[in-house]
């Protein structure tokens, strides 16, 4: 198998695609003959990795790697690693990259490349993503169906609402493949801080952009008589809006505490999960949303939006999916947890943690993926 993505380990600011492809490499590099070409920097970033051999073939756990500069990103030189792999499957993990998707997709067309296609959206066909850039973006899709570019390939869809997102661009006959997105392997569970009445620590996990919607976040702590820490682990994006929000969190009330932490790495993230009580992320749309199962997996209860496939989670004591049209819900919520004490907190956390075991035990995903890719 052979996978295309932009960006991969050791890189993080790009979030969930990084991840998606990670936990596929971590516990299927054992069963599949993994090769991953991906670049050779991080999201955003202009300098390449520090200590990475480029533009070769490297080894990395049970499976390798080929970190791409630059100079190296021509039709020319990526139809002769696809071709010099020789892979039985392709599976390109992005909807709009000129590099690791079209590229492919055109060659397949142009009976370069002959072998079966997986195309994974990563969530980029939501209307919240096709929201940035709107235009370009219709434009290239309705391309590629006019092209026939993506005839005979297969779409794959992590929920219902993306497999309803592909055909609603793509057309009804566009082939699609639910499987979900494997999750990570859980860590083990640290107990929650100590819990006070009327004072609450709170982490938020996301890029500085507008689809993460921090700032509903800080706008609904403004509202909140109780005192709030929360620690923001950003990924720089979008610059001005990440100068919004260190607005509003220079204009929160005088009980309010807000840290902004910046180039903090996967690995780093789960320390600083155990020292709050809390995982929010008001987000405008997830296909999955890792950091949210991360969160659970830690054994936190999540506060966050009704745009993920988190749903239901007040009833299953895990947490709250609320609607993002105002910053009201938020502020309400956000009140009702900081007055609990230690022993209701505990409670919430113990179901956050049974909550993703339970979507582990219940997901044959790992033998889904296996077929998926034996299949010629």
């Amino acid at each position: 198998m052979l996978v295309m993505a932009d960006w991969y380990l050791p890189g993080y600011r790009a979030g969930g695609p990084i991840r998606s492809m990670a936990n596929v490499a971590e516990r299927l590099e054992d069963a599949l003959d993994i090769h991953i070409f991906t670049t050779d920097r991080d999201h955003g970033c202009d300098a390449p990795y520090a200590g990475i051999e480029v533009d070769r073939w490297v080894r990395r756990s049970g499976h390798r790697v080929y970190y791409a500069s630059p100079a190296s990103l021509r039709w020319g030189v990526i139809l002769d690693v696809i071709r010099a792999v020789r892979p039985d499957h392709l599976y390109l993990n992005s909807m709009f990259s000129r590099y690791m998707t079209v590229y492919p997709l055109a060659m397949r067309r142009l009976g370069l490349i002959r072998c079966p296609i997986l195309l994974a959206p990563r969530g980029m066909l939501m209307d919240s993503a096709m929201a940035g850039k709107s235009a370009r973006k219709r434009i290239f899709i309705f391309l590629l169906r006019t092209l026939g570019i993506t005839r005979g390939i297969r779409f794959q869809a992590t929920n219902d609402l993306e497999a309803m997102d592909v055909r609603r661009r793509f057309g009804r006959g566009a082939g699609v493949l639910r499987i979900d997105n494997l999750p990570g392997l859980p860590s083990p569970p640290s107990p929650p801080p100590h819990k006070e009445v009327g004072h609450l620590k709170v982490v938020f996990v996301g890029r500085s952009h507008p689809i993460k919607n921090l700032d509903l976040l800080l706008q609904a702590m403004a509202g909140v008589e109780a005192a709030i820490e929360l620690t923001a682990i950003v990924a720089r994006e979008d610059e001005a809006y990440a100068a919004r929000c260190r607005e509003l969190a220079a204009a929160l009330p005088s009980q309010h505490r807000v840290r902004f932490l910046e180039g903090v790495p996967h690995d780093g993230i789960g320390d600083i999960l155990g020292a709050n009580h809390v995982f929010a992320l008001p987000t405008r749309g997830e296909n999955f949303g890792h950091a949210i199962f991360e969160a659970l997996s830690a054994g936190r209860p999540v506060l966050i939006s009704d745009q993920t496939p988190w749903r239901g989670l007040e009833a299953l004591g895990a947490g709250w999916d609320l609607p993002v049209d105002s910053p009201e819900p938020f502020r309400q919520r956000l009140a009702r947890i900081a007055d609990m004490n230690a022993e209701e907190m505990g409670r919430w956390c113990e179901n956050a943690r049974e909550l993703a075991q339970r979507h582990l035990a219940c997901a044959a995903m790992e033998e889904k993926y296996k077929q998926v890719f034996t299949y010629v």
